[in-house]
């Protein structure tokens, strides 16, 4: 059994100006802490339950930002904290993949 029941990552990658695009420069920043809060209010964090972390490039720039939600290794972008929420109540409450916001 896997220590948290959904561990999320957020890709929170700066790269330089004239590079590709990356995740940090779409608000990867806010939406990560945005989505740490919701989880916390849900009571969904902790052991057994939801785990939000910060991560660096997880080398999927053209399709960013992006998250990552093991076990189910799906992955997911999105523009705003309606995404996030959808993401929250879909699959970390409901089990059921956002199917609109997955890569």
């Amino acid at each position: 059994m896997s220590y948290y029941k959904h561990h999320v990552f957020f890709c929170l990658n700066e790269r330089g100006e004239g590079e590709r695009q990356s995740c940090n420069r779409c608000g990867a920043s806010t939406m990560q802490a945005y989505a740490k809060d919701k989880v916390k209010a849900l009571k969904l964090a902790g052991p057994g339950g939801v785990r939000i972390n910060k991560a660096g490039c997880l080398d999927r720039c053209e399709e960013g930002p992006v998250l990552v939600i093991y076990p189910e290794e799906t992955w997911y972008t999105y523009l705003d904290e309606s995404d996030i929420d959808e993401i929250v109540t879909e699959h970390l409450q409901h089990g059921r993949v956002v199917e609109r916001l997955k890569i």
